[in-house]
C-alpha cells in the first residue's frame, strides 16, 4: 500500500493531533497496490476548530492562542463552562510571573474573578515588571506567604470565596492553612488530591489520585479518597465512573498491603458505604487500562481496561505515574483539591498555563456543583 499527496505538500500525517480527521479515497489499484489519497479535514471537531485567545501577559498583553495541540481536551473544557458564570477565587500569593499570569488569563476566559491575596508592594512589583495589569481587581495586602494562605482560608469559609488557587507557596503551606480547625473549612471527608489527565494512548479523560497530599493513606483514608475521586468523574460528567484499586498485582496478597485495602474497598462497594461507581481492586497498571492485557492475564472485570479512576496505593507511586504520563506520555492535566468546603486550583511551578486554565475550568464546575450540594 502507498501513500499518495499533492507536490509541494508537507505529508498529510504530519502535525496530526487527536480529535483529528482524515478524508480517505482510492486513487489508483492494481493486481498489488493499492493507493490512498489523504487530507486532512478542516474544522473535524468542535474541540478543535477555534482557539482561544488569552493574553501572552509576558509580552505586554499581545494575544495568543491557547496550545490545544498538547492539551486536546481543552477546548472541549471551556465550552463546557461557558455558560457558567465566574467565581470568586482567591489566588494565594502569585508573587511570580507565572501564578500572576495564570490568574490573569483565566479571568481573561471568564472562569474566575481573582482575589490576590498577597504583599501589595511585591504583587504590584511584578505586575510593573512584567507588564501585567491589575486594575480593577481586588487585592488583599497581607504580610508575607503564611498570611496569605491563612487569610485566604478564612475568606473561604465565610463564604466570600468559592475557590482557593495556589500561587507561589510551598503545597504544605496552603494545605497547612485549609486544614486547620480553626480554618472552618474541613468537611466529613479526608481532603484529597485529583490530577485529571488526557493522553493519547488512552481514549478517553481519567483521574489519578491520590498523588500529592496524602502520603501513605489508610483503608479509611483511601475510601474518602475514592469517594472524592467518584464526585470529580460525575461533575465532570461520567455518570457512574469505573474506579481501578492499584497495586503491583491482580491478587490478594496478605504480604502486600495495597492488595489488601483494594479487597476491602470492594466490599466497602458492595456494602454501600462507597456509592456512585463501579470498584475493582487490585489491578496492576496494565489490567487497569488494557483490556487485551487482563484477557491475556484471565481477568473478568467490568473496569478493566476502561477504567475513569486509576486510585494509588501511596503519594509516592502516584506521584511518579503521573509525572511519568505527563512528560513521557504527554499526557495534558489539570489539578485539583477535594474534601474542603471550597474546591482548591493546586499547581506546579512547572504546570503550563494551559494547565493551570483547565484547573480552573474544573475548579468553576465544582464551585457551581457545591452551591446546590455542599460538600
Amino acid at each position: 500500500m502507498s501513500q499518495s499527496s499533492p507536490e509541494g505538500m508537507r505529508e498529510p500525517f504530519e502535525g496530526l493531533a487527536v480529535g483529528d480527521s482524515l478524508h480517505v479515497t482510492v486513487a489508483a489499484r492494481d493486481a498489488s497496490t493499492l493507493t490512498l489519497r489523504c487530507a486532512r479535514e478542516a474544522q473535524a471537531q468542535a474541540c478543535t476548530t477555534a482557539s482561544p485567545q488569552v493574553a501572552d501577559l509576558s509580552s505586554g498583553g499581545a494575544e495568543q492562542p491557547l496550545d490545544v495541540a498538547t492539551h486536546h481536551g481543552l477546548i472541549r473544557l471551556l465550552a463546557a463552562v461557558k455558560e457558567l458564570p465566574p467565581v470568586r477565587m482567591g489566588v494565594v500569593h502569585p508573587c511570580d510571573a507565572i501564578s500572576l499570569s495564570a490568574a490573569l488569563d483565566a479571568h481573561r476566559l471568564g472562569l474566575i474573578e481573582p482575589v490576590l491575596i498577597a504583599p501589595r508592594a511585591k504583587l504590584e512589583a511584578i505586575a510593573l515588571a512584567q507588564g501585567f495589569e491589575l486594575q480593577g481587581l481586588r487585592i488583599e495586602d497581607v504580610p508575607h506567604s503564611h498570611a496569605a494562605a491563612e487569610h485566604g482560608a478564612r475568606l473561604a469559609a465565610s463564604g466570600e470565596l468559592e475557590g482557593l488557587m495556589k500561587g507561589s507557596l510551598h503545597t504544605d503551606e496552603l494545605m497547612a492553612a485549609v486544614v486547620a480547625g480553626s480554618a472552618g473549612l474541613r468537611t466529613k471527608r479526608r481532603v484529597s488530591h485529583c490530577f485529571v489527565l488526557q493522553t493519547a494512548s488512552y481514549p478517553r479523560p481519567f483521574i489519578v489520585t491520590d498523588a500529592a497530599i496524602n502520603l501513605a493513606p489508610d483503608l479509611l483514608q483511601k475510601a474518602d479518597i475514592a469517594r472524592n475521586a467518584i464526585e470529580l468523574a460525575q461533575v465532570l460528567g461520567v455518570a457512574r465512573p469505573k474506579l481501578a484499586i492499584l497495586a503491583a498485582v491482580e491478587t490478594v496478597n496478605p504480604s502486600m498491603p495495597a492488595t489488601l485495602d483494594a479487597a476491602a474497598l470492594c466490599k466497602m462497594a458492595d456494602r454501600g458505604q462507597i456509592t456512585g461507581g463501579v470498584l475493582d481492586g487490585p489491578l496492576a497498571f496494565d489490567n487497569a487500562v488494557s483490556i487485551e492485557a487482563a484477557r491475556t492475564k484471565g481477568i473478568t472485570s467490568p473496569v478493566a481496561g476502561q477504567a475513569d479512576i486509576l486510585l494509588v496505593p501511596d503519594l509516592e507511586s502516584g506521584n511518579m505515574l503521573a509525572k511519568q504520563l505527563m512528560y513521557l506520555g504527554g499526557a495534558a492535566s489539570a489539578g485539583i483539591v477535594l474534601g474542603a468546603k471550597v474546591p482548591i486550583v493546586l499547581t506546579s511551578r512547572a504546570d503550563s498555563r494551559e494547565s493551570r486554565i483547565a484547573s480552573c475550568a474544573i475548579a468553576l464546575l465544582l464551585a457551581h456543583h457545591y452551591r446546590q450540594t455542599p460538600p
